[in-house]
């Protein structure tokens, strides 16, 4: 499909884009990005590779919100944990003053 020497970036059909990492995704979707904005495609090519672009683009985003998640737990944890240690260290009283 691609008219311009340029490896075809569109998707073939049942490509699972999912199992796709970050960084590859990301490439990709420069790759695309560059090539539309390049020119020189026919209408058909322009809109399958703003398809693949806009099917990259959710692979990076959910990419990027898992890793959100991953940093927002992580950071979460030396909270409970302090105060885990807190309670554990803490100084017992009996009741008696």
């Amino acid at each position: 499909m691609a008219t311009t020497g340029e490896t075809d970036t569109t998707a073939a059909p049942g490509e699972d884009l999912g199992a796709l990492g970050y960084e590859q995704a990301r490439d990709e979707l420069i790759d695309v990005v560059r090539r539309l904005e390049a020119g020189g495609t026919t209408l058909e090519e322009s809109l399958a590779l703003w398809e693949r672009g806009e099917a990259l683009a959710k692979v990076c985003r959910r990419w990027l919100e898992g890793a959100r998640e991953r940093l927002d737990a992580a950071l979460a944890e030396p909270e409970s944990a302090d105060a885990d240690v807190r309670r554990r260290t803490a100084p017992e009283t009996d009741g008696e003053d």
